[in-house]
């Protein structure tokens, strides 16, 4: 055991774990000797990636059952590489603590490298203080644009992260959406058959692309409508009229809306919670009035 933890680069405790959870199959019998192959360094090999992924220890033991059952595990490995693989063709950079102090304004910002670093903008190399990782070079190139343009690093920052809550609820929204309408037929079985898991990958390749080509479409629509009224409210002459009547976006956790679409359908979730929100506000009002009787009576 102690060899398989060496090459494996496994710990001898993590090793019995996984044998007591039954993701590793007994060693060979060899007199008073326990003897493990190339099959447990490939196995662990196997339960290493897919936790890298984010599976859990369940999920890989009803994987690896099934693989070894005879139902095969190639197609699954495929669907969590083409699912788990780059979303874009962007490709990360580096840049010096030097080049980063010079482009948002020459001075040393710890806090605004700490936030940075928080949010994903910036990873630290290993070994190397003076120099960063930039997974995305189109998000720092846009702070940078915005910083250039007067926008302070904190308000960049907040924004940021506001903006993610809206992103993060498009993308759960269009997976929810395709999961339902396309992949559904190919996920029933758990975990799916081998043939299934590749038909998924395949559509995951076709499909992948489209919710960012939605999203430009419909950003594009929507900052040319807002960017035309802001303009014509500071060209003219009189104050800009409050408009109360437009929708407005608000972040809901996914549970609920999973919940209500169980409960009334996909295409009454708007109309529900707007019920429901405008009730809850009725019920209130009236508990008010209620509790506050006319004096005398």
């Amino acid at each position: 055991m102690e060899d398989l933890a060496h090459h494996s680069g496994a710990t001898v405790r993590t090793i019995r774990a996984y044998q007591d959870r039954g993701l590793l199959p007994r060693p060979e019998r060899r007199g008073r000797s326990n003897v493990y192959g190339d099959t447990h360094l490939a196995r662990l090999r196997q339960i290493a990636d897919l936790l890298d992924r984010g599976y859990t220890l369940a999920s890989i033991k009803e994987l690896l059952e099934a693989w070894d059952a005879g139902r095969g595990l190639g197609g699954v490995l495929g669907l969590v590489a083409e699912v788990d693989g780059p979303w874009t063709d962007e490709k990360a950079d580096r840049i010096s603590r030097a080049e980063l102090d010079a482009t948002f304004g020459g001075k040393p910002d710890e806090d605004a490298i700490r936030e940075a670093i928080e949010l994903g903008v910036l990873e630290r190399v290993p070994d190397r203080e003076d120099e960063f990782l930039v997974p995305s070079p189109q998000e720092l190139a846009v702070a940078a644009e915005l910083y250039e343009a007067g926008v302070p690093l904190q308000a960049i920052s907040g924004h940021l992260r506001e903006l993610r809550v809206q992103v993060e609820h498009i993308a759960s929204r269009f997976l929810e959406f395709t999961t339902e309408h396309v992949f559904a037929r190919y996920l029933e079985h758990r975990p799916p058959t081998d043939a299934d898991a590749a038909e998924a990958a395949t559509m995951v390749r076709r499909l992948r692309p489209l919710a960012q080509q939605t999203v430009d479409a419909e950003l594009a629509r929507a900052m040319r409508m807002f960017a035309t009224r802001h303009l014509q409210q500071h060209l003219s002459a009189e104050p800009p009229k409050v408009r109360d009547e437009e929708p407005r976006p608000v972040a809901l956790p996914a549970g609920t809306i999973r919940a209500v679409q169980r409960l009334v359908g996909v295409e009454n979730v708007s109309a529900f919670i707007t019920a429901a929100a405008e009730r809850e506000v009725q019920t209130r009002t009236l508990d008010t009035l209620a509790s506050n009787p006319p004096h005398g009576n």
